[in-house]
């Protein structure tokens, strides 16, 4: 669909179709040469990675070349929310703007479509269904005679983690496939067949991941068809692939398997009492499982659970069992396709369960993480780069990884060598707002060492004159839960600030509160450094405790730490500097979302100025001016309370 109607210059120019088209539109330079970068690689089959400040206006920047061009496009994004945006908005608005007929759908994973076989079975079970299952069943049962997708986000009434979704949709374990009896009605069957069908698709990583490791059976490729692939907040894509690659086997996974084959017994194979013995005695080596593992909700790495005996025997005992459920299952699945599917599922839990019980980690590393009653086991690469560079580069796609936080000191090095992409294009547009009239960076003095026992305390007390000149309207953002129950304390003892603690709401609700409150002032961890948006006023502060180093204890950055090492590399400026970097990058990414937004960005770590490597940081954030001078902050919300004041009046006058 190669359009010979338009050029790049009279879509985003300043007498563009965008300014006709779209009220308030701004034409922006970085978005123009980022679209036109986009083109040059479609053009000439080749890779570009492309870092775009926030606001440069990423999305239109990629969606238009790539529709203009005419090629079968698969855009792959880090959420399903911004999935749905860019099909649900900015897709449609583009093509109304070019007007031109193409065709686009949003795909996502098997466990977002309602299963009407599972539908059919849960109805059978309600009798061990409690009350709420039994009325939010009832309400999934009404919709399931309207819907035309089976997209279960269409169903606002029920929550999005209730029950009832793990007994009415199908995961890759538990999926009939062709043999199902529904096949012909099956909600993802039509969304895969459509995607087939369309210009654009809109998937996220997890299902780029999932098609590509193929462990997602059942169903046909997305991807050999593909001629573009465009890949959005392609900053998560390493750890969505890296877990793809890896091998996981759950205690929720095998409880899930033994509830289908009580299922599948009672109906037919009731003659078969062994199989129920063998679902309660698993059922209980899960729960002793558990009880061997540690007690409080926690990451930890394989070493520490093989020290004990206790762990090596509840992991051989489980094996045992499970290899009996697997003898019994061989001969009962030819009787129904719901024993047979139970037998494979068996036999792939029993494989991957074996993996565990080997020695051979040699460029993996085994680790677990507990929950209250359950746990999950992992096998994870560590280095992805030349099975993503295979798999990327074996059809003829051009591949375009976009998001605000690619590079580090202006090198894109960190990015591509995690992928294997060091052939590739790379470029950045900054962002178009003005950093150094909109922001003030403060790095306070006086902060002791970050590992210090009074750290948080020290840091809370540095920080209440900025929150009070900023009347609230602050997010403080933590690397750990810990200094955040403590700073949270503090302030609750020593302000009367309205406090938004994470954990306390779900997290669209505190932001909906953080927006609607005066003087409110939000603390979280990891969940809020990244992928939310608050413009305007009602966020006028960024305050961050410490450079975010992953922490040496996470298993898997031990791991790879030991591994790095071994292979004579620097494992921390090669990989723990340049990784904190980019997740700072993201952490004050949060404050200015906006050409008017205006606001104080507060680093507390000293380590910025006492060590040669806080330049690094430095150099990756937007250029703003910096002061360690709480006055300063004063200063600059005073002028901004000034100004607020002063266009009012303007207002009042003019009218």
């Amino acid at each position: 669909m190669d359009n010979p109607l338009y050029d790049l210059d009279s879509i985003f120019g300043s007498n563009g179709e965008l300014v006709k088209h779209i009220k308030g539109f701004q034409p922006r330079d970085g978005q123009l040469s980022m679209a036109q970068a986009i083109e040059r690689a479609i053009e000439q089959h080749t890779h570009l990675v492309a870092e775009a400040g926030t606001g440069t206006g990423k999305t239109f920047a990629y969606l238009i070349p790539a529709i203009l061009s005419g090629k079968k496009t698969i855009i792959s994004t880090g959420t399903r929310n911004l999935q749905d945006q860019i099909f649900e908005k900015d897709f449609p608005l583009i093509r109304e703007v070019l007007n031109v007929p193409v065709q686009g759908a949003v795909l996502k994973g098997r466990s977002n479509y309602l299963c009407l076989y599972r539908l059919d079975q849960a109805k059978m079970q309600t009798s061990s269904f409690d009350k709420q299952t039994d009325a939010e069943l009832r309400e999934v049962e009404r919709w399931s005679n309207q819907t035309k997708e089976g997209d279960i986000a269409e169903v606002t009434s029920v929550a999005e983690d209730s029950y009832v979704w793990q007994q009415v949709t199908s995961t890759a374990d538990n999926c009939l496939g062709q043999e199902c009896p529904m096949i012909s009605e099956c909600f993802p069957v039509l969304a895969r067949k459509k995607a087939q069908e369309v210009d654009v698709l809109i998937v996220n990583h997890h299902l780029l991941c999932a098609d590509w490791s193929l462990k997602d059976d059942g169903f046909g490729q997305l991807l050999p068809d593909a001629e573009l692939i465009i890949v959005d907040e392609a900053h998560q894509l390493i750890d969505t692939a890296s877990r793809f690659l890896g091998v996981s086997v759950s205690a929720r996974q095998i409880l899930s398997l033994i509830g289908d084959v009580s299922a599948e017994q009672l109906k037919l194979a009731s003659d078969m009492p062994e199989l129920i013995d063998l679902t309660h005695v698993i059922s209980e080596d899960i729960r002793e499982m558990r009880k061997v593992l540690p007690e409080p909700v926690i990451k930890g790495s394989w070493d520490e659970l093989e020290q004990g005996t206790d762990f090596l025997q509840a992991l051989d005992c489980l094996i045992e069992r499970i290899e009996q459920l697997f003898k019994v299952l061989t001969k009962v699945a030819v009787r129904s396709k719901g024993l047979e599917a139970c037998w494979k599922r068996c036999e792939d839990v029993l494989l991957r369960l074996k993996l565990f019980s080997k020695q051979d980690q040699h460029d993996w590393i085994q680790w677990f993480e507990t929950y209250q009653r359950t746990f999950t086991f992992y096998r994870t690469p560590l280095d992805i780069s030349k099975a993503f560079a295979s798999f990327a580069f074996a059809s003829d796609a051009s591949w375009v990884f976009t998001s605000a936080t690619l590079s580090v000191n202006n090198k894109f090095d960190f990015f591509s060598k995690r992928l294997g992409l060091e052939d590739a294009e790379t470029g950045s547009w900054e962002s178009p707002f003005d950093f150094v009239h909109q922001s003030l960076m403060y790095v306070p003095t006086g902060m002791p060492e970050p590992r210090d026992y009074h750290y948080t305390a020290t840091m809370i007390e540095k920080i209440i004159p900025v929150l009070e000149a900023s009347e609230g309207r602050a997010f403080i953002l933590f690397t750990s839960h810990k200094a955040l129950k403590e700073a949270a304390n503090i302030l609750l003892a020593e302000t009367n600030f309205k406090l938004l603690v994470q954990g306390d709401l779900p997290k669209q609700q505190m932001l909906e509160s953080f927006r609607r409150s005066e003087r409110a002032v939000l603390l979280g961890t990891a969940s809020f450094w990244e992928g939310v948006d608050v413009r305007g006023e009602a966020l006028s502060c960024v305050i961050i405790d410490k450079l975010p180093f992953a922490s040496p204890g996470d298993p898997v950055t031990k791991a790879r730490l030991e591994y790095m090492a071994a292979n004579g590399q620097s494992a921390f400026s090669d990989f723990q500097l340049p990784s904190a970097a980019l997740t700072l990058k993201q952490g004050v990414g949060r404050l200015i979302r906006d050409v008017e937004d205006k606001g104080v960005l507060v680093l507390c770590d000293p380590r910025l100025s006492s060590k040669g490597y806080g330049k690094v940081f430095i150099k990756s954030l937007p250029a703003m001016p910096i002061t360690q001078d709480v006055k300063d902050v004063k200063r600059f919300f005073h002028r901004i309370n000034s100004q607020k004041i002063s266009d009012k009046k303007h207002v009042i006058k003019s009218a």
